[in-house]
């Protein structure tokens, strides 16, 4: 064979012991998928007490009759249902975050409501018959990956690649 060569031969234990640990972390990343989900929820689920979205922005207030009629003061947490249905799946290769509820997009997103099968919209706020052609919701996001949420999948990558590399 012409040209040149050389061959690494890896002898050192505690070496072979982490890339062990390393390659048994790569076949099955679920459990670390699982841990990034559980904190994903637990920065959404604080995004109810605090009423911002992922960047930190404060939530659209709701209109000051419609929050006189409410049984709880806080921005989407009427009854709490939309922030107790925050939950996690986790696989091989992702963590996603989100929520089965119907109404939750309108909120995410935001969303314009238009009467379907009459000329207007018929509701009351503080006790007041409201008629409107279209009532919009502002979006007021609560899914989404923040910097701290960024920081907290880095470390959490960090941790399980350290502890992989040292525990095998």
């Amino acid at each position: 064979m012409a040209g040149v060569s050389i061959t690494a031969d890896i002898r050192d234990k505690g070496l072979m012991k982490g890339l062990g640990g390393l390659m048994l972390l790569t076949r099955n990343t679920q459990p670390m998928m699982n841990v990034i989900g559980v904190g994903l929820v637990a920065s959404t689920v604080q995004r109810f007490i605090t009423q911002t979205d992922p960047d930190g922005q404060p939530w659209q207030p709701v209109n000051k009759d419609y929050a006189a009629d409410k049984r709880n003061s806080r921005i989407l947490t009427e009854s709490g249902r939309l922030r107790d249905s925050i939950t996690h799946f986790a696989g091989n290769d992702y963590a996603q975050i989100g929520t089965n509820v119907i109404y939750a997009r309108p909120h995410q997103e935001g969303a314009e409501i238009v009467p379907r099968n009459a000329d207007h919209l018929y509701f009351r706020i503080g006790g007041n018959l409201i008629v409107a052609d279209r009532v919009v919701l502002p979006p007021r996001p609560f899914l989404g990956i923040s910097d701290e949420d960024e920081t907290m999948i880095q470390q959490t990558i960090e941790s399980f690649i350290v502890r992989f590399s040292r525990s095998r």
